[in-house]
């Protein structure tokens, strides 16, 4: 847990220096700040997205772990979110998908980033497809 601790604390620090640049480039990351469903403290972490229209979408795989991150959980108590993803910072609402159109998003996911059916094979959870929808 302390490396995986280390390790995103690394990659904010990289994302904020370089903004989408750098060691970074090419890579679609998005740092994700959520309120502790407990603590109600601020806490970000780096999260690979992917575009839908106007909003992005998120995935909570864990890596196939048996149960859902911690930032997935903060987000379902209190959905407001804070995105910060290239240069923008902006303040967004977290949106679990449901239905058809979660599998249909989970589909295309997949079909994109075959290593998120490796995550999905390793557990037996379903991975949750978060939309992040941009505040006015």
């Amino acid at each position: 847990m302390d490396q995986i601790r280390e390790l995103n604390k690394k990659t904010i620090e990289q994302f904020r220096e370089h903004r989408g640049d750098g060691p970074l480039r090419g890579r679609p990351l998005l740092l994700l700040t959520t309120r502790g469903r407990k603590s109600g403290r601020p806490y970000t972490t780096p999260v690979m997205y992917r575009p839908d229209g106007d909003r992005l979408l998120v995935f909570a795989s864990c890596m196939g772990a048996p149960s859902h991150p911690d930032w997935y959980l903060n987000l379902v108590a209190d959905p407001k979110v804070t995105v910060e993803v290239g240069a923008e910072t902006y303040e967004a609402t977290a949106v679990v998908v449901t239905g058809e159109e979660r599998e249909r998003l989970w589909a295309v996911t997949k079909e994109q980033y075959p290593f998120f059916a490796e995550h999905e094979a390793r557990t037996e959870r379903e991975i949750p497809v978060i939309a992040l929808e941009r505040l006015p």
